[in-house]
């Protein structure tokens, strides 16, 4: 590993703190850093730097020091053949399984390639209707999720799935998950762990109006569409990965497909996936 990429959390200075020492310990080997643009311009501009969506282009291995958000602002963007570091600065994240009391030992490993890799499947979601943009797509690595504001009605959702008629849902919203992602947003709806490695996506409803509505999983190579059934609906949002969003209306059609990128997530050399979920769920205990 020649060329190093480095993101941090900007509002926790010891993440900050964190990655400058680490990119001086990295230049101390003969290596480069590059700091996303963020993270920089915290540090001082006397630091290489680029943009998110450009980091992972730049680099032959990224590290994230902060939580699962800093993780996923780099990963949507990162190229699939980058493998991605998630150093965890505060409690054990799902996706940022390696925890910075341990870095410094697996340092030498890192940039000698030595690691385990988990290959996560993205999706790809677009938005088509009047004024959208239909070569527009966007990459999520846990979800894309419709939510109407607090002051909004019941919100209704027309869903079709490979081009058939599911069902409409009724409720605060829905989310259409990855694998990677069943352990956020859709765990707190009541949706299904789903280990991070099958090739399955899951439904959930939000507070569903109708009790009976409940999450569904299906095969991940099945095309999902959905569509505001309700005209004028206002107050009604897509939220890509709880890091971009913007509100749609009852003339746009969202369309969910699995993407032909995966994210490289380098494992934990002392823990696995039910290490995490006993940890991070606190199960077995009281």
């Amino acid at each position: 590993m020649r060329t190093i990429g480095i993101a941090a959390k900007t509002t926790a200075p010891e993440a900050l703190a964190f990655a400058a020492k680490t990119a001086e310990d990295v230049r101390g080997r003969g290596k480069e850093v590059i700091f996303d643009s963020d993270t920089a311009a915290e540090l001082g501009d006397q630091y290489r730097s680029a943009p998110k969506h450009e980091l992972g282009r730049q680099s032959e291995i990224l590290f994230t020091f902060g939580g699962d958000g800093t993780l996923l602002s780099v990963a949507r963007h990162a190229p699939d053949h980058v493998p991605i570091v998630g150093v965890n600065m505060g409690t054990l994240g799902f996706l940022t399984e390696i925890r910075v009391e341990e870095f410094p030992g697996i340092l030498d490993q890192l940039l000698e390639g030595q690691f385990d890799v988990e290959p996560r499947a993205t999706f790809t979601v677009s938005v088509s209707g009047p004024n959208r943009d239909p070569n527009k797509r966007y990459r999520v690595l846990n979800d894309c999720a419709i939510n109407k504001s607090a002051v909004a009605r019941i919100a209704e959702m027309r869903v079709s799935v490979a081009g058939l008629f599911v069902s409409t849902f009724r409720g605060d919203g829905l989310i259409v998950s990855t694998p990677t992602g069943s352990t956020a947003y859709n765990l707190s709806a009541g949706g299904p762990i789903i280990y991070p490695t099958m090739n399955a996506v899951v439904i959930t409803p939000i507070c569903p109006h109708m009790l009976t509505n409940r999450p569904l999983v299906l095969p991940d190579e099945l095309d999902i569409e959905i569509g505001l059934s309700t005209a004028d609906a206002t107050d009604v949002f897509l939220t890509l990965d709880g890091q971009e969003g913007f509100e749609i209306s009852d003339r746009d059609r969202v369309c969910v497909r699995k993407s032909e990128e995966r994210v490289l997530l380098v494992q934990s050399p002392d823990k696995n996936y039910f290490d995490v979920l006993r940890n991070k769920l606190k199960w077995g205990e009281g």
